[in-house]
């Protein structure tokens, strides 16, 4: 039996997933963390600072600026400087800075949609003007929609929001995609902040290439957020690193997180950083392969026993989005059958923006046998 198959009660640790809704016989496959212990070495680092006592201000020391070095080197063939690397609390946080860094209230902001929620409040919440490009599905599948991205680049936006890998869809951009992307980005004039969140989550025959990575131009306008949070399951510990080469760009975000009193990750944060990135390795190569056989497992299940939904299986993430809008229920209607009757739950699709209303985002991130019993239940409702 893999380490990735044992059940572990999560319920009364205050977390998100498991407490936030009371019952306890709910099923618990939302919001975006698995049920995995992180790797024996984050463990051990986190107990050896423990042990020493004392947890004064810290520092984010080279330890920790080499380990993500290495680690972007070895996971994405992309070599970074020390210069480029700061440090925030998390990449939600990461999205505002930049919004409040990059734009002035009133700038038109570009989001493509469906996408992780809180893109669309950083945006508004900050005073400036969504644009929504939607991606397109063709042949099974999410694209983006290039023709009409040109359309709305060349109307003014000042910055651009790209999840990648993409988080609902389960989309791993493509060298070619991401370059086009790039030059559309570089034509108009427009910065481009890239969530690579789920970067390390990738499935075989797929490869994460960091935009940024593709040329000295669109390392210039490009600003990367990465984190261990998802990867090795630290989201609790609020620790992430921006990657900025433009040093004026640097000094900008800065000057954003000064003002907003951040100055550095907290103690166990920057210790659980570094054991994840200089440690981690083989650990993330077991977990893909069961994370991308739980996506399979959950992918032939929805398609032999309920076929009349359409599954969109995951290029990477844990997450499987899937369309069920052929049961001609609301989005309400369908999440309280889910909720009430199948005693499973997932995220609302509508949450992810337009055309979302009618689809589920499953979290993947779980023991087998957990999520077999959420599939049976679904099954027996629907």
């Amino acid at each position: 039996m893999s380490e990735f198959d044992q059940v572990i009660n999560r319920r009364g640790t205050s977390s998100v997933k498991w407490d936030m809704h009371p019952g306890d016989d709910l099923l618990h496959l939302w919001v975006a963390d698995t049920d995995f212990p992180p790797p024996p070495a984050v463990r051990e680092a986190l107990q050896k600072r423990l042990e020493h006592g004392i947890f004064g201000y810290t520092m984010v020391g080279e330890e920790v600026r080499a380990a993500v070095m290495q680690w972007t080197n070895t996971r994405y063939h992309w070599e970074i400087q020390k210069e480029w690397l700061l440090f925030s609390p998390g990449v939600v946080p990461s999205l505002s800075f930049a919004v409040q860094a990059y734009t002035q209230p009133d700038d038109k902001v570009l989001i493509q949609a469906p996408v992780y929620a809180p893109f669309f409040d950083i945006v508004r919440r900050n005073g400036r003007e969504l644009v929504v490009n939607e991606l397109l599905v063709r042949d099974g599948r999410y694209e983006m929609d290039f023709a009409a991205l040109e359309r709305q680049l060349q109307d003014g936006v000042k910055l651009f929001i790209l999840c990648s890998p993409h988080n609902p869809v389960g989309r791993v951009w493509t060298k070619e995609e991401l370059l086009r992307l790039g030059n559309l980005c570089e034509q108009y004039d427009v910065l481009i902040m890239s969530d690579d969140i789920h970067a390390d989550i990738i499935f075989s025959g797929h490869t994460h290439t960091p935009l940024a990575s593709l040329s000295a131009g669109l390392a210039d306008r490009t600003i990367t957020a990465i984190a261990p949070s998802k990867t090795f399951n630290i989201a609790g510990l609020q620790a992430s690193a921006l990657i900025i080469p433009n040093e004026q760009r640097r000094k900008e975000i800065t000057a954003v997180l000064q003002r907003q009193g951040f100055h550095s990750l907290n103690t166990f944060a920057s210790a659980a950083m570094e054991a994840a990135y200089a440690h981690g390795g083989p650990w993330l190569d077991e977990l893909l392969v069961y994370l991308e056989k739980n996506a399979r497992f959950a992918c032939d299940f929805l398609r032999t026993e309920l076929p009349q939904l359409i599954t969109y299986e995951p290029e990477g993430t844990y997450l499987l989005w899937v369309d069920c809008r052929s049961l001609g229920m609301g989005q309400e209607e369908l999440m309280n059958v889910l909720q009430q009757k199948a005693r499973i739950v997932v995220e609302p699709g509508k949450k992810f923006g337009p055309g979302s209303e009618g689809f589920i985002r499953i979290n993947l991130g779980c023991p087998r046998s957990l999520l077999a019993e959420a599939l049976r239940r679904l099954k027996a409702v629907l």
